[in-house]
C-alpha cells in the first residue's frame, strides 16, 4: 500500500489519503473471512468475488468506480482514487483487486460515453455492490489488434443482432451487465466498431465456458448468436466502439500499474522480514551484502514505479489530458517492475518460494498476467515508441510512428 511518506506528494489531496486506510480497514477486517478456501475450485473462486464485490459494496468502497452523480465518491472517475484502492487490495489479495478493478473496468464505458438514463440504469448498482459489470473486448484472434475483431452487430427492426465470440472476458458468467464491442460495418477498420450495453439475461448470450488459469479468477467465454439489443442499449454514436474502448483503457493501463506496485511492496515486505530472519552461514541473510544489493534494487524499482504511476493518474485526473503515453509508460514499468521484485522475493525464500500457498509464490503467479492484459508490454513499448518519434519529428513530419 502507499506509504505516509508517498502519500505526502503533492499528486493527492486529504480525500485521497483518508481513503487508504478506509481500503486497509476493510481488508483487516473483512477479507480473512472471505478469502477462506477461495481457490479450492473455480466455483468457489467465482463465489468469492461475488462475494467480494457485495462486502466492497457494503463498505462504500466500490465509490470510487463511479461519479457522485450516481452514487460515486467524487464528481468525475478519480483514476488516483481507484490506483490507491486497486494498490492496497493487490497488497492483500489479487482477487479483491480484481474485484474492485472490474466495477470499474466495466462501467467505465459507461461512465464516461453513456447518457444520463443509461448511467442512471447501471451505475448506482456498480457502486453498491448489487450489479457485476464486465468489459467484452477481446475475440480469440483480435486481443491487441481490436480493429481485427470479427464480432458483428447488424441492424435490424428496433435495434442490433449480436453475433461473434468474446474470450479473455474477465468476470464472464458472473457479471449481470457487459459492454460489448462488435463491428457495425460504419467502415473499415477500427472506425467501424460499436459498444453495447448487454445485460446477462439476454437470449442468444451464453457466458457458460471458463476459463482456468494459473492464478485463478473469473475469466470465460462469450457467445453471442442472434443476441438482440435495443437501440437505448447503444453507447455513444454507430461507429464510435474504438473511441470508446481507448478512451476506457486511457484511464484503465494507469490502474493496471497501480496493482503491479500493490504485489511488489507485498513481496519486498516479505522478501525483507525473510532475509532478517533466515540463519544461513553464522549470520542473517540480510547481513549479505549481495542481499542488501537485492533489496536496493527493491525499493528503487517500487519507487520509480509510484512516481510513474501517480504521475499518470494525477495527468489525467488534474489536467484533464490523454495520457496514453503516461499510461503505456506506467503499466509498463509497473509491471515488469514487479516481476523483478517478485522474482527476487522468492529467490530470497529459496525453496520455500515457490511452495504453493506461500505468499511470494502467490504473488509470482498474480503478477503474470497483468503484463499482459489491458496492453500487453511488446505492444506498450510501440505505443510508447511511436508517441516518443511523434514527439521528435521535425514540423511537418510524421515521423513514420505508429500510433
Amino acid at each position: 500500500m502507499a506509504t505516509p511518506a508517498d502519500l505526502a506528494w503533492p499528486f493527492f489531496d486529504d480525500g485521497h489519503r483518508a481513503l487508504v486506510p478506509r481500503f486497509e480497514g476493510w481488508a483487516a477486517d473483512e477479507l480473512p473471512a472471505l478469502l477462506h478456501g477461495a481457490e479450492d475450485s473455480l466455483d468457489a473462486v467465482y463465489a468469492c468475488v461475488r462475494e467480494l464485490v457485495r462486502s466492497l459494496g457494503r463498505a462504500g468502497l466500490l465509490r470510487v468506480c463511479v461519479p457522485a452523480a450516481y452514487g460515486g465518491l467524487r464528481e468525475t472517475l478519480d483514476v488516483r482514487s481507484l490506483s490507491l484502492g486497486r494498490e492496497t487490495l493487490a497488497h492483500h489479495s489479487g482477487l479483491a483487486d480484481f474485484a474492485l478493478a472490474m466495477q470499474g473496468l466495466g462501467s467505465a464505458p459507461v461512465t464516461l460515453f453513456g447518457s444520463h438514463a443509461q448511467k442512471t440504469a447501471l451505475l448506482p448498482g456498480v457502486a453498491e455492490g448489487r450489479t457485476i459489470a464486465a468489459f467484452a473486448l477481446s475475440e480469440p484472434d483480435a486481443g491487441s489488434d481490436v480493429a481485427a475483431m470479427s464480432c458483428s452487430a447488424t441492424r435490424v427492426e428496433g435495434g442490433w443482432r449480436l453475433d461473434g465470440v468474446k474470450t479473455w472476458i474477465s468476470n464472464a458468467g458472473l457479471a449481470d451487465h457487459y459492454v460489448v464491442f462488435a463491428r457495425s460495418g460504419e467502415a473499415l477498420g477500427a472506425r467501424g466498431i460499436s459498444a453495447f450495453m448487454v445485460p446477462a439475461d439476454t437470449p442468444g448470450l451464453d457466458a457458460s465456458e471458463r476459463i482456468d488459469v494459473i492464478s485463478p479468477h473469473p475469466l470465460g467465454t462469450l457467445r453471442l448468436s442472434d443476441c438482440r439489443v435495443g437501440d437505448a442499449q447503444l453507447l455513444g454514436e454507430p461507429g464510435q466502439g474504438f473511441k470508446i474502448a481507448m478512451g476506457t483503457l486511457d484511464s484503465f493501463r494507469t490502474t493496471v500499474g497501480a496493482a503491479a506496485l500493490g504485489f511488489a511492496r507485498r513481496a519486498m515486505a516479505e522478501g525483507v522480514q525473510r532475509a532478517q530472519q533466515r540463519s544461513m552461514f553464522g549470520r542473517t541473510l540480510a547481513d549479505f551484502q549481495l542481499t542488501q544489493m537485492k533489496v536496493g534494487e527493491m525499493a528503487l524499482a517500487i519507487d520509480a514505479s509510484t512516481l510513474m504511476v501517480y504521475r499518470a493518474a494525477w495527468t489525467k485526473d488534474v489536467l484533464g489530458r490523454r495520457v496514453t503515453r503516461e499510461a503505456s509508460m506506467a503499466k509498463l514499468f509497473a509491471t515488469e517492475s514487479a516481476q523483478q521484485v517478485i522474482d527476487a522475493a522468492v529467490q530470497l525464500f529459496g525453496g520455500l518460494g515457490v511452495v504453493r500457498g506461500v505468499p511470494v509464490e502467490r504473488l509470482y503467479r498474480e503478477i503474470r498476467a497483468l503484463r499482459i492484459y489491458e496492453g500487453a508490454s511488446e505492444v506498450l513499448k510501440l505505443i510508447i515508441g511511436g508517441r516518443a518519434l511523434q514527439a521528435e519529428a521535425p514540423p511537418g513530419d510524421a515521423g513514420g510512428a505508429a500510433a
